[in-house]
């Protein structure tokens, strides 16, 4: 096997390369970073061992530690992905590493990755380069003394003329912008000091060389020196969602696109799945035994309330093709939309995403004995299985998944409660996250639609913010339009 070393990026998870998330996906062993982007890991197969090396003052191991380690685990035919921090080899040590490696006979691969030189000041609105004011531009090291002393040529740099970024030097600022002072730069030139650059707590911070040894800064930034630091084509910083915390509840498997969603506005996701997706308590045999009623036939309708009994449901059958002629209807477009995923078009989508408006929507029976396939959750609302009975028709409700409390370590449930805004999108969660929290969570309550609300009340959560659209994207634009109302003053 190889020890890849792999650039993670400067921050925004959606940096990360195809290349990275590929190696992720297979690893063994994750050694990374105290930078690296926490939710990286999830990428990572569940049972692959994580290493924590992060280098901070005190930290739990050195690079020689860490050059063993991967030694060590790489000899051992084990995929290794060390994950680090921007690009592995722009300051990032990754050539010690890949010295050692050689060195010790273990074959290797550099993944680059997005460098916070160049990310963190394009987060800001600040290019490197720009006709008429930068062709060119430095990178440099201003980590420890010995570097500002004596291995960097503050003269040239000086009279070069053009765009000089600084990585690592907020402890020594002031004797960096004195050095480039009295080899001739001038006091007046603009520098920005981009923090955490291409994350949702980003800050930048604008002064000039005789400033910058005053400016408030905290590691990590990027310092940028030249006339470039004057322009401000910002755009990351202006997102709706931008410096807000937001909590996303929902089942590990189905976060993902909530959480894209939420960063795509600027925010900072936590993800606290409250709930988890468990198999039937029977292990799936009643299942099973509907999707072979379902091959044969016997339906009428199969009727489908969540995206997770589509999945629970098509683990047992071939294709779609087992369908035959039974008609389908989905409870809103994301259950259609994997259910499309699936081959299946559905026949029938209420205009409103709930129980009550498909049961509102569905037609009568045909005959006598018409019979209805619901796969639904374990602890589903009886809303679905009463109404279409109510209606003349059979009902099959077979449980095809359960939904149980899932752990929440203290950490995170921490970081959650001081987060802006939190969401909901099903009773399910609601109720895990007060199992877990108890009535309380952050200032703004947001829920996916009105049976979500009704839980969230019922158990003594004010909602702030209802989708109009009950589904994610309506979740995602219901918080948008709230924070995005003079720049987070809610109107």
């Amino acid at each position: 096997m190889t020890v890849y070393l792999v650039g993670a990026g400067p921050g925004d998870p959606g940096l990360l390369t195809v290349r990275a998330a590929e190696l992720l996906a297979g690893a063994e062993v994750v050694v990374h970073d105290r930078l690296a982007e926490a939710t990286l890991l999830d990428l990572a197969p569940p049972s692959a061992v994580r290493i924590d090396v992060g280098k901070s003052p005190g930290g739990p191991i050195d690079q020689q530690g860490i050059n063993r380690l991967l030694v060590e685990h790489g000899g051992a035919g084990r995929c290794v992905v060390r994950l680090k921090g921007g690009d592995p080899f722009v300051f990032g040590r990754g050539g010690e590493e890949a010295l050692a490696l050689i060195e010790a006979g273990v074959d290797f691969e550099v993944v680059p990755g997005i460098t916070s030189a160049v990310a963190a000041p394009a987060y800001a609105g600040i290019p490197v380069t720009h006709r008429g004011l930068s062709t060119s531009f430095t990178v440099v090291t201003g980590h420890s003394r010995h570097s500002v002393d004596s291995e960097i040529d503050w003269a040239s740099l000086a009279t070069a003329g053009d765009t000089i970024i600084v990585l690592m030097g907020v402890s020594h600022r002031a004797e960096i912008a004195k050095r480039l002072v009295e080899a001739g730069r001038p006091a007046t030139t603009p520098v920005a000091c981009v923090r955490w650059g291409t994350r949702p707590d980003q800050r930048t911070i604008r002064t000039t060389l005789d400033g910058l040894g005053d400016a408030p800064l905290e590691a990590p930034v990027a310092i940028v020196i030249g006339a470039v630091a004057a322009l401000d084509l910002a755009w990351f910083e202006r997102k709706p969602l931008f410096g807000r915390r937001v909590v996303v509840t929902r089942a590990r498997e189905q976060s993902p696109t909530l959480a894209a969603g939420l960063r795509a506005q600027g925010a900072e996701v936590v993800e606290v799945p409250t709930i988890a997706i468990a198999p039937p308590a029977d292990g799936g045999a009643a299942l099973a035994a509907a999707a072979g009623r379902l091959s044969a036939h016997a339906y009428r309708w199969l009727v489908i309330a969540s995206t997770n009994a589509v999945d629970a449901l098509f683990a047992h059958l071939r294709d779609a093709r087992q369908l035959g002629d039974v008609r389908v209807a989905a409870v809103g477009t994301a259950t259609a939309g994997a259910l499309r995923r699936h081959g299946v078009v559905p026949d029938l989508v209420p205009p409103t995403a709930n129980a009550e408006a498909l049961v509102a929507a569905f037609p009568p029976p045909p005959a006598a004995g018409s019979t209805v396939l619901l796969p639904q959750a374990d602890r589903a609302r009886p809303v679905l299985a009463d109404g279409l009975a109510a209606r003349g028709w059979q009902v099959d409700a077979v449980e095809a998944y359960r939904t149980v409390c899932a752990e929440v370590p203290a950490v995170r449930l921490e970081r959650a409660l001081s987060a802006d805004a939190i969401c909901f999108t099903s009773g399910s969660t609601v109720e895990s996250w007060v199992a877990v929290a108890g009535a309380t969570a952050p200032p703004v309550v947001a829920s996916i639609g009105p049976v979500t609300t009704a839980a969230a009340k019922r158990l003594g959560l004010a909602v702030t913010v209802e989708a109009a659209d009950a589904n994610v994207d309506g979740l995602v634009d219901a918080l948008t339009r709230w924070f995005g109302a003079s720049r987070g003053h809610p109107a």
